[in-house]
């Protein structure tokens, strides 16, 4: 007989202070991966532009030193630094080491601001090694640091000197003639409370200041990068704001069919809240300032980024709500005035037909704003909706009425459109070809080795390289749930290419019936015809770049294919390594190095290996068991998922590598010359 565990009040925590950061980071930041340590540094220089908002700051500079550590330096006022008088603490004290504590909670601090919840600052503070303010006010610099969110000094430079606990802001000398006043801080994150390989992302700090200094034209950031050695200096101001954000935004390689408009506006909206005693007031009035710039161009992808107090809100939010509705009935009604566009009984535009090709940017200032997380993904300010969408449609329908711009607003509202002809047109051509599947006969194209499954999650279509492997792969397959589309040579790169050559390219055109689920805006990943995509080229620089356009292709008119983890490359070997004896041994090799590796190992072991090592020069090479072995059958074969965690950098990176500009892709070539290992190009 066991005893009763028994339940009691001893058996309950209550989490002090910053402990329940440290206990629970991801609740704060958002996650503990390299998220998580760029929002670490995302609190800091928030609250350095929210001086700059307020019209204190000018300058606010960033440094990435050689040690790992963060410092953000701004001209503002600094922390206030007199006693608080109900914690007794300084204020510099009070904000570094307590949950929501600030002057952003409705005080005369700040009229609007990003950092709202009172965590940020001390959260970064209780994750750190080591965190060290300087505050310049009033002729006097004061001076504190923290270990894990603990006040004391330290001994020595550095996270690792010693370290003894102690309170209190110290005062340790006096301003320079004609010195800005301002904060300075440098943290030192503590990578225990993070994954593994967790790191600061550069080039994720390098865009939140770029983004920023769009947002906060009369404020200049500057990034020091000292990372590698020498110092590498960058400067973000753009004195014209979101009209200079939208150009950046707005994607290279098309034209624009509009001028960018410029909406400003304000609004007031009722929302329940605490007065500053704590006690809920029900219809609060608060006041909102709306910015948005947009422009339409002549290409078919939209950029619509939306920001709150400067606080990027990746997933949008209610003021995206209020932004879409707006022109979307601004629109309609210009088409519905307008003789001539539209002909009887055809449908009117919907908000994706608006949207195609548009760039916009959408800042809303409001206090006190309500997000969805701490990470301020989402905006959930439920007035703020009513508020934007008046002020855009305002300025939209003026745009559209306006003599001087009713040329151009008639060329916008002909492009939104024949956008929604298209979209309708290939939607009837999707039903049409979903009521003949290929099982009820459709015509699929002849070469395709289809599979006997109806059912989609099992099935596998195999993009194969030449008709040689299609050989050895017909022979090779499970024929119930493993379909063949065997491709001519290289497809078309359609990274260059628009969308009627992409389609107009045969072996592209067979993927896309193959597949079943159409392309672009409407695609339906509902609809595909198999479960798995799985791209099975030879295991040499040609199969590289047929699988790289073949990537592309998916990126960018197949995307949810990627997104849903449903498209793979197969990793066909490169050498077939047998030993001699009566009890062969069969092992297969992928790279030139590992062949070596392996063959040594084999041996040093007093194994006879058959020599010279074959080499497979492609997939049609393999007889059926070995490319059922190592290619196509699921439980010994290798594949790659391919994954698009970071949708801009992916586009990025395909525009540099296989886009129409050379001269950016050679100089990248150029730069990166020195990261490649020489002894593992295979020559």
């Amino acid at each position: 007989m066991t005893a009763e565990t028994l339940y009691g009040a001893d058996d309950l925590t209550h989490l002090e202070g910053l402990e329940a950061v440290r206990k629970r980071p991801g609740m704060y930041i958002g996650s503990t991966d390299s998220r998580g340590i760029n929002h670490l540094f995302t609190e800091v220089v928030d609250n350095s532009t929210d001086e700059g908002i307020a019209g204190f700051a000018t300058r606010v500079v960033v440094t990435l030193h050689a040690d790992g550590s963060v410092q953000v330096d701004d001209d503002g006022r600094g922390i206030p630094t007199g006693v608080h008088a109900k914690s007794g603490l300084s204020g510099v004290e009070l904000v570094l080491t307590r949950l929501h504590a600030g002057g952003k909670f409705g005080g005369s601090g700040y009229k609007t601001s990003g950092g709202l919840h009172g965590v940020g600052a001390s959260a970064v503070n209780a994750l750190s090694h080591r965190f060290d303010v300087v505050v310049k006010q009033q002729g006097k610099v004061h001076q504190m640091s923290f270990a894990h969110g603990v006040p004391g000094v330290f001994d020595a430079p550095g996270p690792k000197a010693k370290f003894t606990q102690q309170s209190g802001l110290q005062l340790t000398g006096k301003m320079k003639r004609g010195e800005s006043s301002g904060t300075s801080i440098r943290y030192w994150y503590d990578a225990r409370y993070f994954e593994n390989n967790a790191a600061l992302d550069r080039e994720a700090v390098r865009a939140k200041l770029r983004n920023t200094a769009f947002l906060v034209p009369g404020v200049t950031y500057v990034l020091r990068d000292a990372t590698e050695g020498a110092i590498a200096e960058e400067s973000f101001h753009y004195p014209n704001g979101l009209s200079d954000m939208v150009d950046f935004l707005a994607p290279s390689d098309e034209k624009p069919v509009s001028g960018t408009l410029l909406v400003n506006g304000e609004g007031t909206y009722f929302e329940n809240a605490a007065d500053e005693n704590g006690v809920m007031r029900s219809k609060v009035e608060r006041r909102a300032e709306v910015e948005v710039a947009l422009r339409w161009g002549t290409g078919y992808e939209r950029t619509v980024e939306c920001f709150t107090n400067t606080i990027r809100n990746m997933h949008g939010g209610t003021h995206r709500r209020g932004y879409d509705r707006a022109v979307t009935k601004a629109v309609q009604d210009a088409i519905s005035k307008t003789r001539g566009l539209l002909k009887p009984k055809e449908d009117m535009p919907t908000l994706e037909d608006v949207l195609e090709g548009m760039t916009a940017v959408i800042h809303v200032r409001i206090p006190e704003p309500q997000f969805t997380s701490q990470t301020k993904d989402e905006l959930s300010t439920a007035g703020i909706t009513k508020v934007i969408q008046a002020v855009v449609e305002r300025h939209v329908k003026a745009w559209t009425e306006d003599r001087r711009t009713k040329t151009e607003a008639k060329t916008v509202l002909q492009k939104v459109v024949d956008a929604a002809r298209v979209r309708l047109t290939q939607k009837q051509q999707k039903d049409a070809a979903r009521r003949k599947t290929a099982l009820e006969g459709a015509a699929m194209p002849p070469k395709l080795v289809d599979c006997r499954t109806t059912g989609v999650a099992r099935s596998e279509l195999f993009l194969v390289e030449g008709d040689s492997a299609l050989g050895s792969a017909r022979m090779a397959r499970v024929s119930e749930y493993q379909a063949l589309l065997p491709l001519r040579g290289k497809i078309l790169n359609v990274q260059k290419a628009n969308l009627a050559d992409t389609l107009r390219n045969a072996e592209i055109a067979s993927i896309v019936q193959v597949l079943g689920a159409g392309t672009g805006r409407t695609f339906d990943l509902s609809a595909m015809r198999y479960g798995r995509v799985i791209l099975m080229a030879d295991a040499d620089v040609d199969g590289s770049h047929i699988r790289t356009l073949l990537i592309t292709l998916f990126a960018k008119y197949m995307r949810p294919v990627i997104e849903d983890g449903r498209l793979y490359a197969a990793m066909p070997p490169l050498h077939k390594l047998t030993t001699k004896g009566r009890n062969t041994e069969t092992i297969f090799t992928f790279t030139q190095r590992e062949m070596e590796t392996k063959l040594a190992a084999l041996e040093k072991a007093g194994k006879q290996v058959v020599t010279p090592v074959p080499r497979f020069k492609g997939l049609g090479e393999m007889d059926a068991d070995e490319l059922w072995h190592t290619t196509m059958n699921p439980a010994t074969r290798s594949v790659r998922r391919i994954t698009l965690s970071d949708v801009e950098a992916a586009e990025l990176t395909l525009e540099l590598l296989m886009g129409e500009k050379v001269e950016p892709r050679r100089n990248w070539l150029v730069e990166s010359a020195a990261r490649v290992d020489q002894s593992a190009i295979d020559i």
